[in-house]
């Protein structure tokens, strides 16, 4: 658990977060190891954290048109098929005639 950010990638810090929450959820530590393991797990959640918004940030400048201005998109998973984007398409329609 001592791995510097350096060294750190967003799914080691993720899965060493879910190490020591499963940890802390077993119980049975000392104080000073749960303060320890709670610690450590705050510090990986910045560093997840901070990770998600470099990406986000990332994300944002793909998605900006070719006059810079951001696009807002709605994510849509994978899993939706095409009926369900065309109910969408047709609700959108509807509000905008009203």
């Amino acid at each position: 658990m001592n791995t510097r950010p350096k060294e750190m990638n967003f799914e080691k810090a993720l899965a060493e977060l879910e190490q020591i929450v499963n940890k802390l959820e077993k119980g049975g530590l000392a104080l000073n190891e749960s303060l320890a393991l709670f610690e450590k797990g705050i510090k990986l959640t910045r560093f997840l954290r901070s990770e998600l918004d470099k990406a986000e940030k990332k994300i944002e400048i793909l998605l900006r048109d070719e006059k810079g201005e951001l696009q807002a998109r709605d994510f849509i998973p994978e899993e939706l098929n095409a009926s369900s984007l065309e109910e969408d398409g047709e609700e959108e329609e509807d509000e905008e005639e009203s």
